[in-house]
């Protein structure tokens, strides 16, 4: 799918979206990080009106799956080398990836609350085989998360589920775009190379500017309608914007560039699938960063600032667009 120079109708995207059955499940996982309080971020999320701002959007079929069951640390089993709690953490996203393929069988729009990243194994999984073939997916973070058990420097399963998605063929690196990488180990480096993974690092969009960058993921990534996953790891933003999560790097997506990259996603048609993880409350201020998760849900679902704008796009080429009036 091109975008540059493609005239699209976003009110009938939006419009599909909207009427289109949200499917929420909520992953409250902390087995793979180092940090506690994670998994208090499907409830943040929730908290911080989910349901109700879906529903300015004109979405009225909302299903909440709730939360699937996690065990605690002290309960979980230690895992295998290198890799903490990781046959734990395997059993919920077995579990994650059987309701997702259901949910996609069944017409609906996965909608994914972490808990930290090493979820997305099993959302990638379901998508995989309720799509008959690897998703599209761009992967919003300050870091890689392509480390394996042999690279790992921490043993810690939240930052290998690019890479065990790669090995799983449950995604493909010529269809994988990262975005907001920052905090790159060694290991990491190499392997965005060896894989061949497309990245781009926040000198790319300071350089490039984000529309250019999201633009340039979608035709690498080249999604069909309605198949696009965006797995959105809350430590890509800025944490002056995002307080609230547990490997907060300087220097991230700001405020503007986040929603604009969700408002070009929604243009693009392509939206399938979401999850966002890594919200820990623990170290939020007053929900800040659950609230911008909302928010950015919000924008990749069609929620706009003016309706009817043209929105030309980076590269000199226009692209006419309705974009929805908001609810308000």
């Amino acid at each position: 799918m091109s975008w540059n120079g493609h005239s699209r109708q976003v009110d009938s995207f939006a419009q599909e979206l909207i009427s289109k059955r949200i499917e929420i499940i909520g992953v409250p996982m902390d087995l793979g990080a180092d940090r506690r309080g994670v998994d208090l971020g499907p409830a943040a999320i929730r908290y911080a009106r989910l349901h109700d701002r879906l529903r300015t959007l004109g979405i009225s079929d909302i299903r909440d799956h709730g939360n699937l069951v996690v065990p605690s640390p002290e309960n979980a089993s230690t895992g295998v080398h290198n890799a903490k709690y990781f046959n734990s953490i395997r059993t919920v996203c077995d579990e994650l990836a059987d309701l997702v393929e259901k949910i996609v069988d069944e017409g609906g729009f996965p909608l994914v609350l972490g808990g930290d990243h090493s979820i997305a194994m099993g959302t990638l999984a379901g998508l995989a085989r309720a799509r008959k073939s690897p998703p599209s997916v761009l992967w919003f973070d300050a870091h890689a998360d392509i480390n394996t058990p042999q690279t790992s420097p921490s043993g810690n399963v939240h930052g290998m589920p690019v890479a065990l998605s790669f090995l799983e063929k449950n995604i493909v690196p010529e269809r994988t775009v990262l975005i907001g990488l920052r905090d790159l180990d060694a290991g990491e480096k190499r392997a965005i190379y060896e894989f061949g993974v497309h990245a781009y690092s926040m000198s790319d969009i300071d350089r490039l500017g984000m529309p250019r960058v999201i633009e340039e993921a979608l035709e690498l990534a080249r999604p069909e309608p309605g198949t696009l996953h965006v797995s959105f790891d809350v430590d890509g933003l800025d944490p002056n914007e995002a307080p609230g999560t547990g490997t907060a790097v300087r220097g991230g997506i700001s405020y503007r560039e986040a929603h604009l990259a969700m408002e070009i996603v929604a243009v693009s048609g392509a939206l399938g699938s979401m999850e966002v993880t890594e919200v820990n409350p623990i170290l939020d201020d007053r929900n800040r960063t659950a609230k911008f998760a909302v928010e950015l849900i919000l924008s990749a679902l069609g929620k706009a600032i003016l309706p009817f704008r043209q929105i030309p796009s980076s590269r000199g080429l226009s692209s006419e667009v309705n974009v929805p009036e908001p609810a308000i």
